[in-house]
């Protein structure tokens, strides 16, 4: 097995301004480190556990279908700021029948990220007995 030391996901957008633009600027996240410089230059951004590498360019979406999976203490709290900052929410914030409330945001090239909170009594935090 390969010991995995760290992680991110990289990215080449077809607008490298509009993708810094939305998840620098609009999702909030926190720049970790730039690279290289002019437009295709790299921005690594802070993913809890991960990382999200936005460099180069591509010519068309090159991960249409790509779903992020984005951790949040409150959902509607997140749903209230990112709507306050012009991210497209494509589903408010829902409690699924599985426990965990998911929002649903729409990213550059098409990209889509699954905004979750875990509540306090969902087994992913609460095991009794344990």
């Amino acid at each position: 097995m390969v010991h995995v030391l760290s992680s991110r996901v990289l990215l080449r957008p077809t607008d490298p301004e509009e993708a810094r633009d939305y998840y620098g600027r609009r999702l909030g996240l926190t720049v970790q480190r730039e690279f290289g410089t002019g437009p295709e230059r790299g921005t690594v951004y802070f993913l809890g556990g991960g990382f999200l590498e936005v460099s180069g360019r591509a010519g068309q979406p090159s991960a249409p279908g790509l779903r992020l999976w984005l951790q949040v203490a409150d959902a509607a709290e997140a749903h209230e700021e990112l709507t306050g900052r012009g991210v497209e929410i494509l589903r408010p914030p829902v409690r699924e029948p599985w426990g965990l409330v998911e929002m649903w945001v729409a990213a550059p090239d098409e990209v889509r990220l699954c905004v979750v909170q875990i509540p306090d009594d969902h087994p992913l935090r609460y095991r009794p007995g344990i």
